[in-house]
């Protein structure tokens, strides 16, 4: 099981007939959590007209609500939420705050303003895949370390840490669905000598930072 979404805030501006539309990306956890970032940006940007803003959290089924703080109705928040929609990311919150320029933009030019806002955002942020694994312990002898090595290798198998001594210790993230594939694949390539432990359950991604473990969350 995986999903994507985005790692850390980014930032994007659009400019239409001298309205200004700063947009920001957010991950979040929780709609809740959305609330709170708004009331930060709203404190930052306390002499702009509108906050505009949707989000997207949570997996089977996700959560969906938008808001067009007092712009007509369908011109900014649907647009934004459409935007989140087709980048396929969830636990997100996309705020667009409006200056405005002192021209009516109409019905058409606000819902391309608010796209365009949130597209830009978007092009500025990091898009990560989150992977539900389990870490592991496999424990084998200095005669299967090379099979086991090369087997972790080809399936790109993220290893976080070996511990030598009078055995050798891999520890290692594995995708849940494949934790039993692999362990049998390691039984057979070492004729019994590996044994493999399940630690604990978490989420995974590789980040512009890295790997990053997250605590274990629900799966919906």
């Amino acid at each position: 099981m995986e999903y994507r979404t985005v790692y850390g805030r980014a930032d994007g501006e659009f400019t239409m007939k001298k309205s200004r539309f700063i947009a920001e990306v957010i991950p979040v956890s929780s709609g809740e959590e959305a609330m709170e970032c708004l009331e930060e940006i709203r404190k930052r940007y306390w002499d702009a007209r509108h906050h505009c803003w949707a989000y997207v959290t949570g997996r089977n089924p996700v959560s969906e609500r938008l808001s067009d703080d007092g712009e007509p109705a369908g011109t900014a928040g649907k647009p934004i939420l459409e935007v989140i929609r087709g980048y396929g990311v969830t636990d997100v919150f996309v705020v667009v705050t409006r200056y405005f320029g002192g021209t009516l933009l109409g019905t058409g030019g606000l819902v391309r303003a608010y796209t365009s806002a949130a597209r830009e955002a978007f092009e500025n942020a990091k898009i990560i895949t989150k992977i539900y694994g389990v870490r592991v312990k496999i424990k084998t002898d200095y005669t299967g370390l090379g099979k086991i090595q090369h087997l972790l290798a080809q399936r790109g198998t993220a290893l976080l840490d070996t511990l030598y001594t009078d055995s050798v210790e891999i520890y290692a993230l594995i995708q849940s669905g494949e934790k039993s594939a692999v362990e049998k694949e390691l039984m057979e390539a070492t004729g019994g000598r590996a044994v493999m432990e399940k630690l604990d359950e978490c989420w995974f991604a590789d980040t512009p930072d890295g790997l990053k473990i997250y605590p274990k969350e629900p799966l919906v």
